[in-house]
């Protein structure tokens, strides 16, 4: 019985997300070729085709589900309202700088993958910047409700948080930066410089 016949498409598409994947991790994202992954599930690069138009598309898919963890967590910290605003911006970076770190450490040949993405400007990455910016805008107008930070737009305010942590957020830049100071502590004097300029 072929792969066609006993999977429905979306369970196809399902395969070759979870087999691209495991190649990524295997091998690496620039070494994996369409053809390789179809060769893995008996199919044919133009079946693959038939469900993701490029390489690109299936890398998209697995970032974006990759991120999608990422966020997931932070949810859990910003729906935590009991909680002061200052400390939930604090547990929301060192979340983002670890989750991050161990993406280029632990997951070397898969963050190959989140590597291209950035580089080649995938709406995917947009749109993780945009849900951390948002993200953190809730958590910054909890904290102006609270009078715990005074500024004028959580939005804005956002962003400036979210850019003040680039070093410590960037997977390149971590990788750069790893042998030159702790990175858990970078991300702690980073959040405390950037959560004192909101009480301002």
């Amino acid at each position: 019985m072929t792969l066609k016949t006993r999977l429905t498409a979306d369970e196809t598409r399902e395969r070759i997300l979870e087999t691209a994947e495991e190649h990524f991790r295997r091998v690496g994202y620039g070494k994996t070729a369409v053809a390789d992954i179809a060769g893995t599930l008996g199919m044919s690069p133009a079946n693959v085709y038939r469900f993701f138009p490029s390489k690109s598309s299936i890398c998209e898919e697995i970032a974006s589900r990759l991120l999608d963890n990422c966020h997931e967590h932070l949810r859990e910290i910003v729906a935590e309202k009991q909680a002061p605003a200052s400390e939930r911006l604090a547990r929301m970076t060192m979340t983002i700088h670890q989750f991050n770190k161990s993406q280029m450490f632990d997951e070397k040949r898969l963050h190959d993958m989140v590597e291209a993405a950035i580089k080649e400007n995938w709406h995917v990455i947009k749109a993780h910047l945009e849900t951390l910016v948002a993200l953190f805008a809730e958590v910054i107008q909890d904290g102006m409700a609270a009078g715990e930070f005074v500024v004028r737009d959580p939005v804005e305010a956002a962003w400036s948080f979210k850019q003040c942590h680039v070093t410590v957020f960037h997977p390149s830049l971590i990788e750069q930066c790893a042998t030159l100071f702790d990175l858990d502590e970078q991300t702690r004097r980073l959040t405390q410089f950037a959560i004192r300029a909101l009480k301002v």
